[in-house]
């Protein structure tokens, strides 16, 4: 099958962890057989079969390389790839300007679209934009939206998931984007459920992001942790707001037991938490973006692998790591309890820092070793090995979906 695959994210010009799973499904993909080609912002393509879209130098979000518009990059696509009709399926990630680009000329070619929903843009807009700019941002953002793609569902705020009017526009894009699909793909079935919510028709399809095979090949012992120990937490996700740092940090700093903590990762809270961390003295080593070998040596010897986001995640990528190197997790989010194997997690009673500290202050030393036993027992089911095959079989629909138009 020959596939493209359109992305605001990619490595190694997006440090986060879709875009690390994003490369995993195409090498995957690839050692299957397929030929697939990624079409993502960036510069200098360091990847065979990558193609780097026009992009902008001096312009980045949470760390990423952004494209130009989605007319630029049809034009660049159309110029360099002139048999783009020849792509079997075109597999789309993301909602701005290079995954537009990417709907469009599926539609152009009339090839069949799969869509993967990843993100609450929703709750970006409401965590990191300033009050008097919520609406204006979120308004411009659908509007530049509709201006390349048909939007034919409205979204009116309510108290579930769109208190207000800008995370209310925000559901509408998310909404408007997904429908332009013949299948869409999400990688946790609460996400689904809230997209079908708000009007998304399309067929839906839980597929997880996956980790690379490669996480597995070694051997991870069971984590112990001895009563009195140091306990030893790893952070290994966006330093952003609506990753929650802060709110952890704060935790943190209530604690009584003897801890440490080993943060990895960038953002836009990152001065922040440094600076809250050496005021408050607490025992937190900041490592900022460290390679994949360092970060799972770390792993090796960590207890807990930390999760503070609340109502943002839709699936989570450091939680998918954490089982797949058999290391428990703790979280605050109820609904990461899909995701993650029974008795593997530790999770506070609220996502307040207080809530987060009790939890963290109660947990039996002992406990570790049960959870650490459960995710290892459940790691194969994180590879992407495994997920692929869901994955082609969305393909195999959407292109079915497609002939029957």
């Amino acid at each position: 099958m020959r596939i493209a695959i359109f992305t605001d994210v990619y490595a190694p010009w997006s440090n986060g962890g879709i875009a690390a799973s994003i490369k995993a499904q195409k090498d995957e993909l690839e050692s299957l057989g397929h030929k697939v080609t990624v079409f993502c912002p960036g510069f200098d393509a360091r990847e065979k079969n990558v193609i780097t879209v026009p992009s902008m130098k001096r312009v980045k979000i949470n760390k990423s390389v952004m494209s130009k518009s989605p007319e630029v990059i049809e034009n660049f696509i159309l110029e360099k790839v002139p048999d783009f009709n020849k792509f079997d399926v075109v597999h789309v990630h993301y909602e701005a300007a290079c995954s537009v680009a990417g709907i469009r000329l599926a539609k152009k070619f009339d090839l069949p679209l799969v869509q993967t929903m990843h993100g609450r843009e929703d709750q970006a807009i409401a965590l990191n934009v300033p009050y008097p700019w919520k609406w204006l941002v979120a308004s411009g953002l659908n509007n530049t939206h509709r201006k390349y793609l048909s939007h034919n569902v409205r979204v009116k705020r309510d108290k579930f998931q769109a208190p207000t009017k800008a995370r209310a526009k925000m559901w509408e894009m998310m909404v408007n984007h997904a429908n332009q699909a013949d299948v869409v793909t999400v990688p946790s079935n609460h996400f689904a459920k809230k997209l079908e919510h708000y009007g998304v028709v399309k067929p839906i399809v839980v597929v997880s992001n996956g980790v690379a095979d490669s996480l597995v090949e070694t051997d991870f012992a069971t984590r112990e942790l001895e009563d009195g120990a140091v306990l030893k937490m790893i952070w290994n996700s966006r330093l952003s707001r609506e990753k929650r740092i802060l709110p952890f940090l704060q935790a943190v700093a209530m604690l009584s037991r003897p801890y440490i903590l080993y943060v990895y990762g960038d953002g836009n809270d990152a001065k922040r938490a440094r600076k809250f961390a050496k005021k408050h003295g607490l025992k937190v080593k900041f490592y900022g973006e460290c390679s994949r070998k360092k970060i799972l040596a770390r792993m090796r010897e960590a207890h807990l692998g930390v999760m503070a986001s609340y109502n943002f995640d839709t699936q989570g990528m450091t939680l998918l790591e954490a089982e797949a190197t058999g290391l428990p997790v703790f979280f605050c989010d109820p609904e990461m309890m899909e995701i993650a194997p029974r008795e593997s997690f530790v999770i506070a009673g609220g996502k307040e820092p207080e809530a987060m500290a009790i939890a963290l202050e109660n947990m039996p030393a002992e406990k570790v070793a049960k959870m650490s036993q459960k995710m290892l027992k459940n790691r194969q089911e994180v590879l992407q090995s495994k997920q692929i095959k869901k994955l082609l079989a969305a393909y195999k629909q959407a292109i079915k979906e497609g002939s029957s138009k």
